[in-house]
């Protein structure tokens, strides 16, 4: 039971399609997990063992009956609390949604269900989404599980999509990314996120933060697993007018192929040479395998990026009071201090500021296509850090010091602007044994040659089958 939990979600996929194991086996064994780390961990906020049972036992009916079989047949999956789910309450990690619950599921979720995944509960998160830094007053700070003391984040606002993942409590989860939040628990708690491209998941039936930077996206152990994860969500959806009509390519198929001749770029200014040292030379060695795969690496600058900051909090902040306006005026209290506080300076982002904004984006849009005109990905680091502690706020990066929330958002947000696909992966570890994390950035609607690299990279190291030190 005790190798189930660490089992990919491609393996128990096929374990379970060839009757290896059974989805109650499986499905309790997550359970009991949960129940034996989640005390600590606080990963999840509702856990579903009930329904998760019943639909492991209707799964297996399918099974024995011969009857027809989705790709992810009897696998367990954790939902980030933003994603509705019929008769299970949705939060949003908030006190204002606490005994929300919807009458209906998620576009993304009803997916899953359609190719047999199995909901074991609803995973916690930074209030609405808002933050970066995975604490959550209201529902508990989610731990990362590679401090055996339980005292640094796991980064947000995904927080608990990352931890269940890395400590085994569930094989993938889904998560959101306006600034970051898949790819930044995935970089602090080493394991594998995908951020993809705007428009190509569905966003029906998620709470936003905000609807221009929004993606929804997989997070699991390796490439492969987010791979199977996304052919099941990705497409065209007509409850929301943002997904593109462009075909769902087959993403499993596309990996296990060679890098040889894939041009890559790695990011320096901005990026790589903002990094922590430790950082810096994990995403280089990185680099120096891919190269010695057959990869063409040279080195590439985005000189734009120096405006996102700037641009991209006036868009996300305007955009999130839009939306909290009316909780704001009746229920201020209600949310959580730091929350509130950018929710109340979006109310002072003017028009023009928006508009300008929109402006900067396009011009950031233009330089990434350029880049990638002559390249097929681009390389960089998640994150410049490695997971900080509790309430710590200053970092010191490579380029001077820095506060917590812009060191962990500085080199993911940029993407989010852009709207390109990117892939976070575990590329090494600090000398005190925190996961870091690697950055693959590839062209709108390709996904594919992004977790090509991915999966070729994880086929020449194993810092993704490292576990941590939880019982």
């Amino acid at each position: 039971m005790g190798d189930l939990v660490w089992t990919s979600v491609v393996d128990l996929a096929r374990m379970i399609a060839t009757k290896e194991v059974s989805p109650v086996e499986v499905t309790r064994a997550f359970l009991e997990r949960v129940a034996a780390l989640d005390g600590t961990l606080k990963s999840f906020i509702t856990v579903t063992g009930d329904s998760a049972l019943d639909a492991a036992r209707a799964a297996e009916a399918d099974l024995v009956a011969g009857r027809v079989q989705g790709p992810l047949l009897g696998v367990p999956l954790g939902l980030k609390d933003l994603f509705n789910t019929a008769g299970v309450r949705t939060t949003g990690g908030s006190k204002i949604l606490a005994d929300s619950v919807p009458t209906a599921d998620a576009t993304v979720v009803r997916r899953l269900r359609a190719a047999g995944a199995i909901v074991l509960g609803k995973l916690n998160m930074h209030e609405f989404a808002y933050g970066p830094e995975g604490l959550n007053a209201h529902y508990g700070d989610a731990r990362n599980p590679w401090d055996g003391n339980a005292h640094r984040i796991a980064g947000g606002s995904s927080s608990g999509s990352g931890v269940a993942v890395a400590a085994g409590l569930a094989p993938g989860s889904l998560g959101s990314d306006t600034g970051g939040s898949i790819r930044i628990p995935a970089s602090l708690c080493g394991i594998t996120g995908l951020k993809p491209t705007y428009g190509r998941v569905s966003r029906a039936g998620v709470l936003p933060l905000s609807w221009s930077m929004d993606h929804v996206g997989p997070m699991a152990r390796t490439a492969r697993d987010c791979a199977l994860i996304l052919g099941a969500i990705a497409g065209y959806d007509p409850a929301d007018p943002t997904t593109s009509v462009l075909p769902v390519p087959d993403y499993a198929a596309a990996l296990g192929g060679e890098v040889k001749g894939l041009r890559v770029g790695l990011l320096r200014a901005h990026f790589t040479d903002v990094a922590t040292p430790e950082v810096r030379a994990a995403v280089e060695e990185a680099a120096r395998r891919l190269e010695q795969a057959g990869a063409v690496v040279d080195e590439v600058n985005l000189t734009q990026v120096i405006h996102v900051a700037a641009a991209s909090s006036a868009i996300v902040a305007s955009e999130a009071v839009a939306y909290h306006a009316g909780w704001m005026r009746t229920r201020a209290q209600d949310y959580q201090p730091d929350v509130r506080e950018r929710l109340r300076i979006g109310a002072f982002v003017s028009g023009g500021h928006y508009v300008r904004a929109q402006q900067v984006r396009a011009l950031v849009c233009r330089e990434v296509d350029e880049v990638l005109a002559k390249r097929d990905v681009l390389l960089a680091p998640a994150t410049p850090i490695a997971a900080p502690v509790l309430g710590e706020r200053e970092a010191t990066l490579g380029d001077g010091p820095s506060d917590v929330r812009s060191a962990l958002i500085r080199l993911t947000r940029p993407i989010n602007f852009s709207g390109h696909p990117a892939c976070a992966a575990p590329c090494g570890f600090t000398a005190s044994g925190l996961p870091i994390g690697l950055q693959i950035i590839g062209r709108p609607f390709d996904e594919a040659t992004v977790l090509r690299v991915v999966d070729a990279y994880q086929g020449l190291t194993d810092w993704h089958t490292r576990r941590p030190a939880v019982a």
